[in-house]
């Protein structure tokens, strides 16, 4: 424990059976990349070549970019843009509600 986050807790053979799922989203390939929370949105790459938004609390999908391949790369999310490389040699940004590309 860091004990620079109130909220922080460990995980024990005692406590880890309590865990329950809060929600899950189905993308259409497997996903390699971890995922970016910001903000309370989740940004996460699939190989089905699409980046997700998808809401935090309730696992809603807010909008996906279709980009030309696979998506491995995690994304990075700074200033209302969402950064992340696809396996087409691009890199895209993204408005981070919206999905538009910039």
């Amino acid at each position: 424990m860091t004990r620079y986050n109130p909220y922080e807790k460990f995980f024990t053979v005692n406590n880890v059976t309590n865990l329950t799922l809060k929600w899950s989203y189905p993308t259409s390939s497997q996903v390699w990349s971890s995922p970016a929370v910001a903000d309370g949105l989740v940004y996460v790459g699939s190989a089905d070549c699409s980046v997700y938004a998808v809401d935090a609390d309730t696992g809603a999908k807010l909008w996906s970019y279709q980009t030309t391949a696979a998506v491995f790369s995690s994304p990075a999310v700074a200033d209302g843009v969402v950064y992340v490389g696809s396996d087409d040699y691009n890199v895209y940004a993204l408005d981070a509600h919206t999905g538009a590309k910039l």
